[in-house]
């Protein structure tokens, strides 16, 4: 089959929109809402999940979520005012060791290491590593180191969810596999630039590509990087409804 273009589709985002991204699956669809920045909302199963809930997204009267899921210790994405709002009681709570450490003991359900997984009523939850290779505050200091943080592979109704996290292009990533809808972050200083995030996309070729967590990066270089690239769909979403955080 020759080269397919990408399909590009600009939506506004907002939490109390119709989901933004929909995931078909043998178990109903995976519903996605880029409810701000690294805050993402998905509906599946008649279940609610957060994933990194912070208190710049609108979420006054966000729905209760059953499973939460962090991401790592940064405050965008480790927010315990914005957690208290968007946890149901009995809610599992997803994280890795320095998010649990953050929080206190018994504030964290299901604490993961990269590698590890979790299974919850169906849906499979896999942490994947996520980390800088070079870039850091400072000389000899990366912003996220390996093994700190957590992305996640989300398995429902044989269709996998892949959610960053904060990172760069790593080997880790390049490896995946079978990754139906991919969310990348492309900021810097902090994760990657969006040439760097296509050639990665370009190495593990998800079927459909969004960006989020990518405040201020040009998503047409994103676009431009994978013009033409065979059986991979990028869908472009604003992110930012009302603006930048900064």
């Amino acid at each position: 089959m020759g080269p397919l273009p990408a399909l590009i589709g600009l939506f506004v985002a907002s939490a109390s929109a119709a989901p933004l991204l929909t995931l078909a699956t043998d178990a109903g669809p995976v519903n996605v809402v880029l409810a701000y920045h690294g805050t993402l909302q998905l509906e599946l199963g008649g279940r609610t999940l957060w994933v990194d809930p912070w208190s710049k997204a609108p979420l006054k009267d966000a729905t209760k979520g059953t499973v939460v899921l962090i991401t790592d210790i940064h405050p965008d994405h480790l927010d315990p005012a914005a957690l208290a709002l968007v946890k149901a009681d009995g809610a599992r709570v997803v994280a890795p060791k320095a998010v649990s450490d953050s929080l206190g003991e018994g504030q964290v359900s299901d604490v993961l290491n990269n590698g590890q997984s979790v299974e919850l009523d169906g849906l499979r939850i896999e942490a994947v590593p996520m980390y800088n290779n070079t870039r850091g505050p400072k000389e000899g200091k990366l912003f996220h180191d390996k093994g700190r943080g957590n992305g996640y592979v989300l398995t429902w109704g044989g269709k996998r969810l892949y959610i960053a996290g904060d990172t760069a292009c790593t080997i880790d990533m390049k490896a995946l596999k079978n990754i139906d809808h991919a969310l990348i972050p492309m900021n810097l200083p902090y994760t990657m630039p969006p040439d760097e995030a296509a050639e990665c996309v370009k190495a593990f070729q998800p079927k459909k590509v969004t960006p989020y967590h990518y405040a201020g990066s040009d998503l047409g270089v994103f676009q431009a990087g994978l013009k033409g690239v065979a059986g991979v769909e990028v869908v472009l979403i604003d992110a930012y409804p009302g603006g930048l955080p900064w």
